[in-house]
């Protein structure tokens, strides 16, 4: 009887400190003896039966997830403006496309090369796509600089911003000022027009507003794109991002 009583003890106590249904208040009525041996039984339960924990820890990082998702959600609706139109972003593809691809990138972020081709297949084959390109320069000052002399390229030449970003990605070795002017006037533009841009007070705020999104969104790396009311973290490749446009362009007028 008295081990039967335990085992239900141990299970109820236990399910209250995994999953938080246990008040302060009824720990204080109990003595320091009976504290302790209630710790006891906890551990001696969790002990015989650990899979508990596991539970646990799978329902907590459901939560966590469902939370941040929720949270995501709440910004694309919140910033969908900025997000999706603001006069400071690149905007490649059809400008008038009834979906839109959002992609935070880094010029030194490995899978962001990778996913290049992705995108510039993906305006070859869809001519009703609008591709939005937000800088989110996370991998150091190199990046940074990129970062800036990119901004300053878009402010200049937009036309020839595709060419630039294509030649400075697809580049190896480290992306940072230097190589970025390199590309910059291979392309054709005046490299003292960028370093002045580079300076303007616009450049600065369009980086700041690129930051403000991505830090709004939860997002902790590069590349990650908005397309709808989802957030992909990752370069999950061209077939998974034809799917969900697809999906997004089968929910329209819906916009679910």
């Amino acid at each position: 009887m008295r081990k039967t009583l335990k085992t239900i003890l141990a299970a109820g106590v236990a399910g209250s400190l995994l999953f938080g249904a246990a008040s302060a208040g009824a720990a204080e009525s109990f003595t320091a003896a009976q504290k302790e041996e209630l710790g006891q039984i906890i551990k001696q339960y969790l002990l015989e039966n650990p899979e508990i924990l596991d539970e646990a820890m799978s329902a907590l990082e459901k939560k966590r997830a469902d939370q941040a998702q929720a949270q995501q959600s709440r910004t694309i609706a919140e910033k969908a403006s900025l997000l999706l139109n603001s006069p400071r972003q690149v905007v490649l593809g059809n400008p008038k496309g009834d979906v839109t691809v959002v992609e935070f990138f880094d010029y030194n972020c490995g899978y962001c090369k990778r996913a290049m081709p992705d995108m510039l297949a993906l305006l070859e084959q869809d001519k009703n796509l609008r591709f939005v390109l937000k800088e989110f320069p996370v991998l150091g000052q190199g990046s940074v600089e990129a970062a800036h002399v990119a901004t300053a390229v878009n402010k200049l030449a937009p036309e020839k911003y595709l060419d630039f970003h294509k030649k400075l990605l697809s580049a190896r070795g480290e992306a940072n000022k230097a190589r970025a002017m390199e590309a910059a006037v291979a392309v054709g533009l005046d490299a003292a027009k960028i370093e002045a841009e580079m300076k303007s007070a616009e450049v600065q705020a369009s980086l700041e507003e690129g930051f403000g999104l991505a830090n709004g969104l939860g997002l902790t790396g590069t590349p990650s794109y908005v397309i709808g009311q989802q957030v992909i973290p990752g370069a999950i490749g061209m077939p998974k991002l034809k799917d969900r446009i697809a999906e997004v362009r089968g929910c329209l007028p819906k916009q679910c």
